[in-house]
């Protein structure tokens, strides 16, 4: 299947013998480093038998002041030279078998069950990352770190919406809808970056009706344009789109009308213990009303007492998710909330 986008078909390689090429030494670097460099191309190289060498050599060269301007690169070649900058071959060469994880580990979705607050029937589902188990394991948070600094952001998140359009296809049964994470930062350009997402729900045959595709890191959202132009895209396909972690460090108001998304997730931070906040219950009333106004279906994330569903359920929030409901697991499973609602 076509990956569409270089920056998520890319693949990082760790040669145990190669060449180590390295651009933007000085001479009185390549002095102080005291390794048989040679010189080609305005580039220094050094053959090795052990990548302990090479991480050896980058730490040295992290010690550098300049280290802005050198960029390094490992082939087993003098033909193919794939350089990038030092701070990021060091992360990638210090955090190789997570690297190598994020490339070719074994991903999956859990499934936390988002529940219709006023009738208590599910909804549908959030599609969480998690390692495979009987592998080397890595959290989420590890994963999308090391891809961060390493340049395999975009790798990674392809990957994570890939699962969880997998996990739809095989535990969430028609007509519920699947809520899947991404990054608007991994996504350069949405015609192209996107190709690969809409060939895999038609490869599984899942309704683009059913998606939901949600921001995260909302608070960090710093390209408006481009955002719409995400949003704008994955609509066209008739996929729905949301905003994660609303109320964490923006206008909402102004966010809202500006993207106009199809739904909205209350951070949990104005969840918790709002039942014994008259501030957050004002700000939750707020982004209600507004929401209501422009026709977005308001999501209420992290609710894990019964005082915080009471509340939800009082200003007239649509859906609901949070351990109360139920913890993610591999299977979708429908929780029975009858006892939790009061009338």
């Amino acid at each position: 299947m076509d990956n569409a986008c270089v920056h998520c078909g890319s693949s990082i390689y760790f040669y145990e013998e190669g060449i180590f090429y390295i651009q933007g030494l000085s001479e009185s670097d390549v002095d102080r480093l005291s390794y048989p460099f040679k010189y080609s191309n305005r580039m220094y190289s050094l053959s090795y038998d052990s990548l302990k060498i090479v991480e050896e050599l980058t730490t040295k060269l992290m010690s550098i002041n300049r280290q802005n301007e050198i960029k390094c690169g490992i082939s087993q070649t003098e033909k193919y030279i794939n350089i990038v900058d030092l701070g990021q071959f060091s992360n990638r060469i210090h955090h190789r078998k997570a690297v190598e994880y994020i490339q070719n580990g074994e991903l999956t979705s859990h499934l936390q069950p988002i529940v219709e607050l006023q009738s208590g029937g599910i909804y549908g589902y959030e599609s969480l990352l998690r390692s495979n188990k009987s592998q080397e394991h890595f959290s989420p948070g590890e994963l999308f770190s090391v891809a961060s600094s390493t340049g395999l952001h975009s790798m990674l998140d392809q990957r994570a919406r890939e699962e969880a359009i997998k996990a739809k296809k095989k535990y969430i049964r028609p007509g519920l809808k699947s809520f899947i994470n991404f990054l608007p930062s991994t996504i350069y350009n949405p015609e192209f970056c996107l190709k690969h997402t809409f060939q895999v729900v038609d490869k599984y045959q899942v309704d683009p009706g059913d998606l939901v595709f949600e921001v995260v890191e909302t608070e960090k959202i710093v390209d408006i344009d481009h955002l719409k132009a995400v949003f704008k895209t994955y609509k066209r396909e008739g996929i729905k789109v949301a905003l994660d972690d609303v109320g964490a460090g923006f206008s909402t108001i102004e966010i809202l009308k500006l993207l106009e998304p199809d739904y909205v997730k209350i951070d949990r931070s104005y969840i918790s213990f709002c039942d014994t906040d008259s501030q957050k219950q004002i700000f939750l009333k707020e982004v209600h009303h507004l929401s209501k106004e422009l026709g977005i279906k308001i999501l209420a994330e992290g609710i894990e007492r019964q005082q915080e569903l009471e509340i939800c359920r009082e200003i007239g929030f649509d859906l609901g998710q949070g351990y109360l409901f139920g913890k993610p697991s591999e299977a979708a499973i429908e929780p029975d909330c009858s006892s939790l609602l009061i009338s």
